[in-house]
């Protein structure tokens, strides 16, 4: 047996010193500056606008947490922050690290009372809805629907890759964001189309975002809210990291609206950051539900075994679950 060592307490207690060392890094342009051109302290200093006596330490913690590389005394970015997080790239996933700057870190302060109450401690404490926040807040809207992007591209990708989508012709994304979704299945897939569903405000942004990757042809936007309104007719519905953000009752009405939506043989995709059903390994989906905790009324994320009993008590003749990619999964089901 290995010896008690305080290592691990001690790197997880004082974790955020490095999770703001990064935020702060996005929020500044540092990758995205560093794109343009390597250069020494003071080049970087003065391009990003950093106080003399914080740039050494600063970008020196970056090389020392992998995040940069510095030879000859000039700073560069590593081939992983190069990729993701110069903002010039369309690779680029700092959206939801910007949400985590001018919005998680704050909340997730406040853990301790979200444990003691039971209650949200962002916005919805106020009981503004989703659509309230973005009427309300334009800018930060489109921070986090950059964010909706970031933290799904990977699973969208495995969706598209992996999903018989060969024996569809339609398909409809709950929640669409920008339509990240959207445009990976309709590139990987020329013969379907494909509607994004979200709250009045995403339009805009959906629609410049299908635009920009050539698929506005095939995609378009239908506004409504998923519990007010109709879900819209297609052989697949899909709902990404919708359902973990609603209590019981609503996820269970959600998929039985689903259900109803669906054609015969149609099928619906639900994928999350999904807890292991032993609830031991998934890190990453607990804090996603701790997560939930702060941010929300009600939400809570579940695993598979508890999604597929849903999808099954609403009618769902067949249900599987696949790995897709990192902590992400889906359930499927087919009517």
């Amino acid at each position: 047996m290995s010896q008690p060592s305080p290592e691990k307490i001690m790197q997880v207690g004082f974790g955020f010193w490095s999770s703001k060392v990064l935020l702060s890094a996005v929020e500044l342009g540092i990758f995205t500056e560093l794109a343009r051109s390597p250069g020494d302290v003071e080049s970087v200093r003065t391009r990003v606008g950093l106080h003399p006596r914080a740039a050494r330490d600063f970008l020196d913690t970056l090389v020392a947490l992998g995040f940069l590389q510095r030879e000859d005394g000039v700073y560069r970015n590593t081939s992983d922050t190069d990729l993701f997080l110069d903002r010039n790239k369309p690779s680029y996933i700092g959206g939801i690290l910007e949400m985590a700057n001018v919005r998680l870190y704050a909340t997730w302060g406040a853990l301790t009372q979200a444990l003691r109450t039971g209650k949200p401690q962002s916005g919805m404490k106020e009981g503004a809805t989703v659509a309230e926040m973005l009427h309300a807040d334009p800018e930060g809207s489109v921070i986090f629907l950059r964010a909706m992007s970031a933290v799904s591209r990977g699973a969208n990708m495995a969706i598209a890759r992996q999903f018989p989508w060969s024996k569809y012709r339609s398909v409809v994304d709950l929640g669409t964001a920008q339509g990240d979704l959207v445009v990976q299945i309709t590139t990987a897939h020329p013969h379907l189309t494909a509607i994004g569903f979200d709250f009045p405000p995403v339009r805009p942004v959906f629609e410049r975002y299908v635009a920009e990757h050539g698929v506005a042809d095939r995609a378009r936007f239908v506004e409504g809210d998923f519990f007010a309104d109709p879900i819209p007719s297609a052989d697949v519905i899909i709902m990404g990291h919708i359902l973990h953000g609603v209590g019981l009752d609503d996820k269970q009405t959600l998929v039985r609206k689903a259900y109803d939506a669906l054609p015969e043989g149609g099928a619906l995709i639900v994928y999350e950051a999904l807890i292991d059903d032993e609830r031991r390994t998934n890190a990453f989906g607990l804090l996603m539900s701790l997560n939930m905790l702060v941010e929300t009324r009600e939400g809570f994320d579940y695993t598979g075994a508890d999604c597929t009993s849903w999808l099954r008590a609403a009618g769902f003749r067949e249900t599987r679950v696949e790995h897709l990619v990192g902590p992400d999964s889906m359930v499927v089901g087919i009517k």
